[in-house]
């Protein structure tokens, strides 16, 4: 699959910081591979701390995720 708009939600937000929640039956290899977050480009900043819940479908596994870097439409992220 590939990124859901419907699946990241903002859990708290102050001072041009967010943290945010993803959700996907995607894989973690998938969910932190470069490129996927970038249809959200224009909502998501460098600094943000994502949560994600991957492999919601078999076996639901979570991690933590900084922005490291939104630039030009690409967003990297980062394991923390």
């Amino acid at each position: 699959m590939a990124f859901q708009s419907k699946d990241l939600s903002v859990l708290a937000y102050a001072n041009g910081f967010t943290l945010w929640h993803y959700a996907s039956a995607d894989a973690a290899a998938t969910v932190t591979g470069a490129g996927y977050f970038n249809p959200a480009a224009d909502m998501i900043n460098t600094g943000d701390l994502m949560i994600l819940t991957t492999d919601t479908g078999t076996a639901p596994a979570t991690a933590l995720s900084r922005v490291s870097d939104v630039s030009g439409g690409t967003v990297t992220t980062a394991a923390v």
